[in-house]
């Protein structure tokens, strides 16, 4: 039966083809329903001439159509570009949008086929089709990912291609971001042209022009199914082989710098996640409204946990509307070296707990903020009750350590809840503080009617068992409050780190600040946190690639001064 308006989709994809213009290829591939009159015509012509067993016939019609032995610029044949195409006409005719796991499956399967064309010679006309697919079966995916009633019989069928570990399972989400990741290593493998990977005009070329598009398809999914492992692989392969960042247009910087700071920051390198979520902030479009709060929020709370608190007008700008509230009381509790309101604020019980847990950055502020909250303390402390020194008498200005304590104690114990006469229970400490990981083993006694639970494998643990290793151990009658070797070895930590500018006296439990003959003590015995932090860093951030950087093939090393061997 005749197919006219096959054949002219054939015929005009052989002519763009021939024109070499990958970006109308694109534009003639629809693959999302609603289909236009012409492409509903197409499709019932494919049904009616060419049904779901005849797939080799419809593979004929294309090679005949179609330049598969015109050889290309990489001296390949157009073969896998035609299966592709195949491919295509079988998917438009098949997909059914109400079934949203079977579509999920036959676009997956289009752009592996789609995938396969990048490889060969006609991967530069294929590329915007590859980017395109890839950015629709990513949203289709994390949309099914967010419908567990859909996915929940998909754990048997996932395979374990593309997992880490042998055996380990793969989310749905997980699965097409895997496949995604092998078509952005092609575009990140791309050998042709000169080394840089740089055209006449310096700008990227062949392949290349998709590493950073396809890179942060790939980071999306990864970040929503939480492999930051996955995400490393990407971040490592731009470093080695990737042209500079600052060669692509903005909107793929700053997405890309974005999770790159998101990535630092999941694995504390604060330093390097606030320089590269800093940029993207820079480069974010005003008018980004959405994108530049979710840089913001991991922008505050990296700056934070390095001693820079949020001046007042962050939080005047459209993006940042609300986080002044969630913010602006940890930082003048850290300011103040206020332990018991900085619990409150970073317990799991407080009603803004739930917004940092979606962020994901409470443990992070919680554990990282301690050494400002600590140092802060210690501050506060010098400046009620300290020793000022005098610089006639050769006096060192000093702090008596149990003078800290006892302010710390006080303070734990305002955060605990705890009066003067330990009236609370050890249930109510524990609910604040927040019970022991070993608590998982420990299960609460059977009650006296209750019968034998039945042996199951299956079965969770049975009350009123305790794990052997355990079985010595006992509640701590008193809350975990510091003591006095503790916040000695506090102290200790800050002068370790800088933050303190002194030496302890342990036989007198004071500390001393050292060079405060000619300046204030609180200037040299504290210095600045953030000055002092990132004295110590330098301004590279690993899988950011800049221009003149060197990677990839090693260190360089200056042999000016090298001497003769045995010399």
């Amino acid at each position: 039966m005749a197919t006219p308006t096959v054949d002219k989709f054939l015929d005009e994809i052989s002519r763009l083809i021939k024109q070499k213009d990958g970006s109308r290829i694109q534009d003639f591939l629809h693959y999302e329903p609603p289909w236009s009159p012409i492409y509903e015509r197409m499709v019932a012509e494919l049904r009616q001439t060419y049904p779901a067993a005849d797939h080799i016939e419809l593979e004929s019609k294309c090679s005949k159509a179609l330049p598969a032995n015109e050889e290309g610029d990489g001296g390949g044949s157009f073969t896998s570009f035609i299966s592709f195409v195949a491919k295509y006409f079988t998917f438009i005719r098949d997909v059914d949008i109400g079934q949203l796991l079977e579509t999920h499956d036959k676009l997956k399967a289009l752009l592996g086929q789609a995938s396969i064309a990048l490889s060969a010679s006609t991967g530069v006309l294929i590329l915007p089709t590859v980017i395109s697919l890839s950015r629709t079966l990513s949203k289709l995916a994390i949309g099914l990912d967010k419908r567990p009633d859909l996915v929940a019989n998909l754990t048997s069928r996932e395979a374990t291609v593309g997992a880490e570990e042998a055996g380990e399972r793969v989310t749905l989400a997980e699965g097409s971001a895997n496949l995604i990741r092998e078509a952005f290593k092609k575009c990140a493998s791309e050998r042709s042209g000169n080394s840089s990977g740089l055209d006449n005009n310096g700008k990227p070329e062949g392949r290349r022009i998709g590493i950073y598009l396809m890179a942060n398809v790939c980071l999306k999914l990864f970040f929503h199914c939480r492999k930051l492992r996955s995400a490393e692989q990407i971040f490592a392969l731009i470093y080695q082989q990737s042209p500079p960042l600052s060669l692509y247009p903005a909107a793929q910087r700053t997405t890309f710098l974005y999770y790159l700071g998101r990535y630092h920051f999941a694995n504390n390198h604060f330093y390097r996640a606030q320089l590269a979520l800093q940029k993207a902030y820079y480069q974010c479009h005003r008018q980004a409204t959405k994108q530049r709060r979710l840089i913001l929020i991991y922008l505050i709370a990296s700056n934070i946990i390095l001693g820079r608190f949020p001046r007042p007008h962050v939080y005047q700008v459209p993006e940042a509307w609300g986080l002044r509230d969630r913010f602006e009381p940890i930082c003048l509790a850290l300011a103040k070296g206020d332990i018991a309101t900085f619990r409150k604020l970073t317990s799991i019980d407080n009603p803004s707990a739930a917004w940092f847990l979606y962020w994901r950055i409470l443990l992070q502020i919680t554990n990282r903020c301690e050494v400002i909250l600590w140092r802060s303390l210690a501050r506060r402390t010098f400046l009620l009750s300290g020793n000022q020194g005098d610089a006639s008498k050769r006096t060192a200005p000093t702090l008596n350590i149990e003078d800290i304590f006892v302010l710390a104690n006080f303070l734990e114990k305002r955060a605990l809840g705890i009066g003067s006469n330990h009236s609370n229970d050890v249930k109510s400490q524990k609910a604040r503080r927040g019970e022991h990981t070993n608590s998982i083993f420990i299960f609460p006694p059977t009650p006296a009617d209750t019968p034998p639970a039945q042996a199951d494998d299956n079965c969770e643990a049975p009350h009123g068992y305790i794990d052997p290793d355990l079985l010595d151990c006992v509640d701590p009658p008193d809350p975990d409050l510091p003591t006095i070797d503790t916040v000695e070895s506090m102290i200790a930590s800050l002068v370790d780190q800088d933050l303190l500018h002194g030496f302890i006296s342990h036989s007198q439990k004071r500390f001393a600040i050292t060079g405060a003959k000619n300046a204030s003590p609180l200037v040299v015995g504290f210095p600045n946190v953030w000055a002092t932090l990132t004295a110590k860093m330098d301004d590279e951030v690993p899988g950011w690639v800049k221009e003149g950087q060197k990677r990839g093939g090693g260190t360089v090393m200056h042999l000016s001064g090298a001497r003769p061997v045995g010399a």
